[in-house]
């Protein structure tokens, strides 16, 4: 599900505290993992990587058998939605993701982002801007899921109180809003700390869940025919539509698998393979297949399976490593999603956000207030709206399924045009990846009135404002670029006239363009009618990969009167500093340092009557984003003592 869990939660990368450090081993296009550590990556994946799809049989196999469009737990649809489990589990996660889609990586990194990174360079026109939109799409779907992830993973945990004792049943939902606040008040404080424990906390989870499974299994074994996929046929052919309608519970088994794509850049193929193959795939089948075992003798045991599996002097112990469980799972998707913000900021798809590093060491290790405030509300209201992990269900499904689709087009894109698979090798794959992701989906699109719409909305939204900040961005650039002037000109201009007078120390203007003058340098020399001894055109932009090496980071074009223009690029896991731009260009040639810099920077005054063909609210939509932007002197660290601003109005 979390296609965008990778930088923001991880451990220590080596040597990742240096940001002027060389791309780590780690992110080598081979999305392989250093030498030497495949065990203790193995074993730190299972608490990133594994977090959400791990904690799914908490809730998955009861929406199939309890609720508002459940299946009776007869024999034969209790064999056929675990073969369905099974094989969903197998074909969506063990073949596509494992096996294929792990691949298609952008300098060792992966996601949705990271995915359209890589294809952007590569297609234009009508393609790209479809590959553009479908990928946007699944990136706003994912904030969505974003904020179910937490509300249904900390509820469906804490429904197990009311097993336990149906006294303790008033205190679920309290108890999950007080897991939550708990949960988004120490984001703050980073994930180093309790990262460190997540791994052996999901060791711990999957050797449980494996052993209750295995136990009822052994009480049950006729429940191992559920391997033949004859019973998912079956399942289909006796129900009809009702089976489909289940289908879209099925779907919750397989929610995380894109987190194994996501987080590829840090942990590598191999140890998140082995973590799957070794202990995730068993555990989660033994765990279903046991469920489906206790079912088969106690039906009346569907309300809740999972906590009917454990033995009653163990329901109070069990609960607690299921909150430790889920709040893993949500912290991870909580991490994912500051990372895709900084990853949006950097694509130009997201105004400037106030981003704080929470770690000197790791890199990644960030926190997005305003996003974290956003999310709790939206994880509380969500909890108080649907009071159930049953209720949330329904909106869980779309965000998965849609986004699982949008990879399998994406994927297809890379493996015939990029790597030129013949398409007899790339038809049937897509098209087997198709039959599963475009059955779940079209099974979760009949649920939209119970809670599916949340999502899409969510989506909507979110993809609006997306649009509107990029499409608004290049409106404002011809704009200003219609305003501006060749830098030869302008230089033209300087020694041709009187010379200007000259002051001591260095100008740095910045501008969006790495062409032609600056309109903050225009304004400042109209009115001024002097210019620093040296004047630097400064210019950032994106690179179409997660991190560009120190030695590529910087040009320096040297121009005369003293001019020079420096161009910056930043992958798009990584935050611009203005400090150490300076700092690389001095190895260039310029001699300048921050205390005797000044720094010329633009503020617009937007007016939406301009010749834009944007719709009259988009750039309203635009404009309103722009004045809240975070200010660009804290975004690229500038002191902001060293800021001057020029304001200036453009008809959007």
């Amino acid at each position: 599900m979390s296609s965008f869990r990778s930088a923001a939660n991880r451990p220590p990368l080596p040597d990742a505290g240096r940001q002027d450090s060389s791309v780590p081993p780690v992110q080598k296009s081979t999305g392989e993992a250093p030498h030497g550590k495949p065990l203790a990556l193995a074993l730190a994946a299972l608490g990133v990587v594994y977090g959400d799809i791990g904690t799914s049989p908490l809730y998955a196999v009861k929406e199939c058998f309890h609720g508002a469009h459940a299946m009776a737990p007869t024999p034969d649809n209790i064999l056929g939605v675990l073969s369905l489990v099974l094989w969903s589990l197998f074909v969506v996660v063990g073949v596509k993701y494992v096996l294929f889609v792990m691949r298609a990586d952008n300098s060792g990194e992966g996601g949705i982002f990271a995915l359209l990174a890589l294809i952007r360079p590569h297609a234009s026109g009508r393609t790209g801007a479809a590959l553009t939109a479908l990928a946007v799409f699944g990136a706003a779907l994912l904030y969505g899921d974003g904020v179910i992830t937490p509300a249904i993973s900390v509820l469906s945990a804490m429904e197990g109180l009311s097993v336990a004792s149906t006294a303790a049943e008033p205190l679920v939902v309290p108890g999950t809003c007080a897991v939550l606040v708990a949960l988004f008040l120490v984001q703050k404080h980073g994930t180093a700390r309790i990262g460190a424990i997540f791994g052996p906390v999901m060791v711990l989870w999957f050797a449980v869940i494996a052993g209750l499974g295995l136990v009822a299994i052994a009480q049950e074994p006729a429940v191992l025919a559920a391997i033949n996929p004859v019973h998912a046929a079956g399942f289909f052919a006796r129900n009809g539509l009702h089976g489909l309608v289940v289908l879209g519970s099925v779907v919750l088994c397989i929610t995380g698998g894109e987190a194994l794509y996501a987080d590829m850049g840090h942990f590598g193929r191999g140890p998140i393979r082995l973590s799957w193959c070794a202990m995730v795939m068993p555990a989660l089948a033994l765990n279903y297949f046991g469920q489906g075992a206790l079912l088969l003798s106690r039906p009346e045991t569907a309300f809740n399976p999972f906590y009917a599996l454990v033995p009653e002097v163990l329901l109070y112990p069990m609960v607690a490593l299921a909150t430790a469980a889920t709040v893993i799972a949500s912290q991870a998707m909580i991490s994912g999603v500051f990372s895709l913000t900084q990853q949006a900021v950097q694509l130009g798809f997201c105004p400037r956000i106030r981003i704080v590093n929470t770690s000197a060491e790791a890199r990644g290790q960030i926190y997005l207030p305003g996003v974290n405030t956003a999310m709790l509300a939206a994880c509380l209201g969500l909890v108080l709206a649907f009071k159930s992990s049953s209720g949330l269900a329904a909106a869980y499904g779309i965000a998965v399924t849609a986004t699982m689709a949008i990879t399998t087009l994406l994927f297809f894109y890379v493996a015939h045009v990029l790597w030129a698979w013949p398409v007899w090798r790339t038809i049937p794959l897509m098209v087997l990846f198709l039959l599963f992701d475009l059955s779940f989906l079209g099974a979760n699109l009949l649920k939209v009135a119970d809670g599916g719409w949340f999502t899409l909305t969510v989506a909507a939204l979110i993809m609006t404002a997306m649009a509107t900040w990029r499409q608004g961005k290049a409106a404002l650039g011809r704009q200003f670029q219609s305003m501006g002037l060749p830098i030869e000109l302008f230089l033209q201009s300087l020694a041709a006239g009187t010379p200007p007078q000259r002051v001591p120390g260095t100008g740095a203007f910045l501008s969006v363009s790495p062409t032609g003058t600056p309109i903050t340098l225009l304004h400042h020399y109209k009115h001024n009618k002097a210019l620093h001894e040296q004047v630097l055109l400064l210019s950032i932009g994106s690179a179409d990969t997660p991190f560009v090496p120190a030695a590529e980071r910087v040009a320096v074009t040297p121009l005369e009167h003293g001019f020079f223009r420096i161009t910056a690029r930043y992958g798009f896991m990584q935050t611009p500093s203005v400090p150490e731009i300076l700092r690389l260009a001095r190895a260039r040639g310029i001699h300048a340092d921050m205390s005797d810099t000044s720094f010329y920077l633009g503020r617009e005054s937007l007016l939406t009557s301009g010749p834009s063909k944007m719709m009259r609210w988009r750039k309203s939509l635009f404009a309103f984003m722009s004045r809240n932007a975070w200010n660009a002197t804290t975004f690229f660290g500038i002191p902001p003592g060293r800021v001057v601003e020029l304001g200036t109005q453009v008809e959007l």
